[in-house]
């Protein structure tokens, strides 16, 4: 059993709806090459320019193909003997640009540190209020929502911002649409056709924002997102089970809905189990999730604007935090470190100036990837599975005793034809 003092789940379904109702920041509970020194993994410096020509509009001409997303590295298995890079992977809940401009942001940050990240886009956010009908949830009446709808222009700068961060290397996942947390008709309670329907008017949503919009001559969304879809976070972590039954069935690669200590992930229900994690939490013999809503909530509560003269101390409980579960990873395990966040202002904006400086710390260290959950899943497919079994074996912070090169120093049996890092030219 995993120790935490984070808010169980039911009680943090409810206390988290009420904190982000109408908020447009979403909330939730909460590949290597041989030279582990190559910074492969991040983006090119500088905003990506838009695809000089779209090859295929989609339905409307909300999303289109475009070709093979750039900045992709193309995974390689680990070479005998060789050490693993340390993976770390931020990603972003309810992922939109409001007046705050953290989108924005964190994508400029993502560059200059080279970086990508997973944002976890609310379906809902590209459907305005005016046409709030068209969403159907599960279990509630039509066009109800707990975090709201959004309106033209704040549709126009979420498409903008999800548009230049793929075309930068990074994900966009979901995090479903209306965000309901709890007892009475939670996504805790739902059935899996219930999840599938949920699915399927996410997609919908980004696959139709022109339409719903009028905005008809605005540039599409430059990816198929019915392929680009491969993985989530629920709301407040509920309901994983019968989601991840429901995402397995429609394609999905992996969840992130989890929690669990710092090792190596593995699959369940066939997809990737990519767990927020407990890291160290300064000042406390307990342990903290990887997300600033539950750091939040184990210092202020729900109150998410608390005691001002708290605020910077708080922040630094979170950074030092992370960058002790880093550390530890780094020089023992290697297990890939998990965070997750919010575009938010909680307690003076004290979680994001966090976030920034943890990532400013590490994506620029030596044989660190800071990645997007696809690049993540890229990178363990291309593995033998007897390695990563092996990897599994090591526990929180715990280093192979007679070194890396003696613990993986067995020949990886060569990777089947069409798995990722397969040889060139491989039969």
């Amino acid at each position: 059993m995993v120790a935490t003092h984070r808010l169980a789940a039911g009680a943090a379904g409810a206390a988290i709806a009420a904190v982000c109702a109408a908020s447009l920041a979403g909330c939730a509970t909460g590949t290597s090459g041989s030279d582990p020194g190559e910074g492969a993994y991040g983006p090119q410096k500088g905003n990506a320019a838009p695809p000089r020509k779209v090859l295929r509009l989609i339905g409307d001409g909300s999303t289109a193909f475009t070709g093979a997303q750039p900045h992709l590295p193309r995974p390689e298995r680990l070479k005998p003997g060789q050490k693993p890079p340390q993976f770390v992977v931020f990603s972003w809940d309810g992922a939109g640009e409001d007046s705050q401009k953290l989108f924005s942001h964190f994508r400029k940050v993502a560059r200059d540190n080279n970086a990508t990240m997973t944002y976890f886009l609310s379906g809902v956010y590209l459907l305005p209020e005016e046409k709030r009908g068209l969403y159907r949830p599960p279990q509630h009446s039509p066009g109800r929502s707990d975090i709201g709808f959004n309106d033209e222009q704040g549709i126009t700068d979420t498409v903008r911002q999800l548009r230049q961060a793929w075309l930068e290397g990074n994900e966009i996942g979901t995090h479903f649409n209306g965000h309901f947390c709890g007892s009475g008709g939670g996504v805790g309670e739902w059935t899996v056709q219930e999840w599938k329907d949920e699915i399927d008017q996410a997609k919908q949503f980004v696959k139709t924002w022109k339409t719903n919009t009028g905005l008809r001559n605005a540039a599409p969304l430059p990816f198929d997102y019915d392929k680009e879809l491969i993985g989530a976070r629920t709301p407040c972590l509920e309901g994983q089970e019968n989601f991840m039954r429901a995402a397995g069935e429609m394609g999905f690669r992996y969840d992130s809905s989890g929690v669990n200590n710092q090792v190596w992930p593995k699959k369940k229900q066939g997809l990737w189990d990519l767990s927020l994690q407990l890291v160290p939490f300064p000042g406390h013999t307990f342990e903290q999730l990887s997300m600033d809503y539950n750091f939040m909530v184990n210092q202020s509560g729900t109150e998410t604007q608390g005691d001002p003269a708290k605020h910077d101390y708080w922040g630094a409980q979170m950074r030092d935090g992370l960058l002790q579960g880093f550390q530890r990873a780094y020089d023992g395990n290697r297990a890939p470190l998990i965070i997750g966040n919010h575009f938010e202002s909680w307690n003076g904006g004290a979680y994001m100036r966090a976030v920034e400086e943890v990532i400013e710390r590490v994506c620029t260290k030596d044989e660190v990837r800071c990645v997007s959950f696809r690049q993540l899943v890229d990178w363990l497919d291309a593995q033998d599975p007897k390695t990563l079994k092996k990897l599994r074996t090591l526990g929180v912070g715990q280093a192979p005793k007679s070194g890396w090169a003696s613990f993986l120093s067995a020949p990886p049996a060569p990777a089947p034809k069409g798995v990722p890092g397969a040889p060139a030219g491989r039969p």
